[in-house]
């Protein structure tokens, strides 16, 4: 049996009570959704600014009646004091994704990135420290390492960050390291790299790789490559982030609590691979798209040319292990995109 499985074994058997910042957006919704099935009890945030009310409805719809109610919503913002207060209450555990994302969305506008990622950070380590919460575990990012080249990527080195996002998400480890040295508050921190799946968005000018590629290729259109194509990602699916949460919201060791951890799946792939995999796999439903070809624009400013992940220190103290690689991520994202979109 899996760490994951005996973790969840467990929490089925004596549940805690958590709080999901960022409920209503893509990583937080899918959280939502696990820890209700496995009837916990959940609290969460979310101001609507990028997540959306149809994700709850969709978590609504997949839980039993009496999970439902185990949830309690707050409309509210990170920015805000007092509500990252209230939603601390009673709670033992916090999981903080709520943030601002997407490397471009800083650049054209870094105070309203840093308003959200750094003083929204703070409110709510701060708001958990002094409510006696055991644990928070947040949404960090591969960003922090920045211009720092070598593959693949471990936790203990970093480069310098490419971009006001990267700045925010490297702040946000400091403070972390500083609110346990001062106060003994723990917490751990969790780099995502390019997670993907069910509920990630495909519209708007930020939208991430993979929802925009399948969108496109969806309607018959072709999708926009950012640069030459062999820039490289390790694409992580969703359900391996949630693994990653919930490990470490509840894992009882004290060499693995106060940690960074790298969570993806240790695989590289270019976006004109990824490209290719979407390609075939929807024409299996719509033959003609054997011939779209991408369309390749010019680099995005701030962008890492590649990024992979060395993810044994997650899988050594954590008992991470992927369950999910990019073609089965992928086929699972695209069947729930026919469903909804």
């Amino acid at each position: 049996m899996t760490t994951y499985q005996e973790i969840k074994d467990e929490l089925k058997s004596k549940p805690k009570t958590w709080l999901i910042t960022g409920a209503a957006g893509f990583i937080g919704s899918n959280i939502l959704e696990a820890l209700l099935k496995l009837d916990q009890n959940v609290v969460g945030l979310d101001n609507f600014s990028t997540g959306y009310q149809k994700n709850l409805q969709e978590v609504k719809a997949l839980v039993q009646e009496n999970q439902w109610e185990n949830f309690t919503f707050i409309e509210g913002d990170i920015k805000d004091v007092d509500t990252c207060m209230a939603a601390c209450l009673d709670v033992e555990i916090v999981l903080h994704q709520a943030a601002l994302g997407s490397v471009p969305r800083s650049i054209e506008d870094p105070i309203k990135t840093n308003s959200n990622n750094v003083d929204g950070f703070i409110n709510i380590i701060n708001a958990a420290r002094v409510s006696g919460v055991q644990r928070l575990v947040y949404a960090a990012s591969s960003s922090t390492y920045g211009d720092h080249t070598d593959l693949p990527k471990r936790e203990n080195v970093i480069g310098s960050p490419l971009s006001p996002y990267a700045v925010t998400k490297l702040v946000n480890e400091l403070y972390a390291d500083v609110f346990n040295k001062c106060y003994g508050f723990n917490s751990i921190g969790l780099r995502y790299f390019n997670i993907f799946g069910k509920r990630q968005d495909p519209n708007g000018a930020y939208a991430a790789v993979i929802p925009k590629f399948i969108s496109a290729l969806m309607h018959n259109k072709s999708a926009t490559i950012y640069g030459d194509g062999k820039t490289s990602r390790d694409f992580c699916y969703i359900d391996n982030a949630v693994q990653a949460n919930i490990l470490a919201g509840v894992i009882n060791s004290d060499t693995a609590i106060n940690q960074i951890y790298n969570i993806a799946v240790g695989e590289r792939t270019t976006l004109n691979e990824l490209f290719n995999i979407i390609k075939s796999e929807l024409s299996k439903l719509n033959p003609d798209l054997k011939e779209v070809s991408p369309n390749y624009q010019d680099f995005h400013d701030g962008d890492v040319r590649h990024s992979l992940a060395d993810i044994n220190k997650a899988n050594q103290l954590l008992g991470y292990c992927p369950e999910y690689r990019i073609r089965e991520g992928l086929s699972e994202a695209i069947s729930w995109y026919f469903s909804n979109y």
